[in-house]
């Protein structure tokens, strides 16, 4: 018997291989990792909520918060643009849906061939839902491309070091600032208040709780997450092994990056935050 052809071998879940020119990506450079390891399919295509949990565990997340991450993009958009408010008995029988349809992406019908519901990854970039403007890594909505990673805005994320060697709440803070002040100044279209702010903040929590220790992330960690898409093994990354990431933990860091930035009116919401 002939031994399979090494092009022919599916590459080892967890084996990091860049996205081809082909391959379905999202604003979410930590999403787009998953994919380029393995852990949720290659080509970006027909992902299960079940799929994307389970994954979202590569980062160190716990159940609950990968649960909260999750599950609100694949409540079904409605066919309506301007749906009737719902009965009380919509309310009883589907809380979850009425609660969290903001938080939809998943087209009316899409399921995989048995059934189930699925997303594409480039649906997660439904502006001002998950995604907003102000990204640390692309550009915004109205600029025409809030999908893929922009090389300068990641120079500019990596440089905002203050040591060259780790990146700091306070870098991240100043450069959060120093972002939101120069889109404020080349798009006129800019839509960022607070429920994005708390969203930005959160995702500063995030990667430095994911890739840090809290306080501070060292830059090739960045760069490899960032640039690559990739998850910083080789860096000397390891996920957490004693404790998971919960979102008490979470949001008391958020909430102290969003002191240190500030305020910028209007609603806000739970964090349900995707680094990008």
């Amino acid at each position: 018997m002939v031994p399979p052809s090494p092009t022919n071998v599916s590459p080892k879940r967890g084996t990091y291989i860049p996205s081809k020119p082909t391959d379905i990506r999202s604003p979410c450079p930590a999403v787009n990792a998953l994919a380029n390891h393995g852990y949720i399919a290659r080509d970006g295509r027909n992902i299960r909520a079940s799929e994307l949990h389970a994954a979202l565990g590569e980062l160190g997340l716990g159940s609950f918060m990968s649960t909260v991450f999750t599950y609100p993009p694949f409540i079904e958009l409605p066919t309506d643009p301007q749906p009737s408010p719902p009965s009380w008995w919509d309310m009883i029988s589907s809380p979850f849906a009425h609660a969290l349809g903001g938080f939809a992406m998943r087209r009316p019908g899409q399921t995989d061939a048995d059934g189930v519901a699925v997303l594409d990854l480039d649906q997660l970039a439904r502006p001002n839902v998950v995604e907003h403007d102000v990204s640390l890594s692309r550009r915004d909505f109205a600029q025409g491309d809030n999908i893929r990673r922009q090389p300068d805005l990641i120079s500019n994320l990596l440089a905002a070091s203050s040591n060259g060697e780790k990146i700091t709440l306070i870098d991240f803070v100043k450069l959060r600032k120093d972002r939101l002040a120069e889109q404020r100044r080349v798009n006129p279209k800019l839509h960022f208040q607070a429920w994005q702010n708390q969203l930005a903040c959160a995702e500063v929590a995030l990667i430095l709780k994911v890739l840090g220790d809290g306080s501070e992330v060292p830059v090739d960690y960045v760069k490899a997450f960032f640039q690559e898409e990739r998850l910083p093994r080789e860096e000397g990354w390891k996920k957490r092994v004693w404790w998971s990431l919960g979102l008490v933990e979470l949001n008391v860091l958020a909430s102290k990056v969003k002191g240190l930035v500030g305020d910028f009116g209007g609603k806000e919401g739970p964090v349900v935050a995707a680094v990008h």
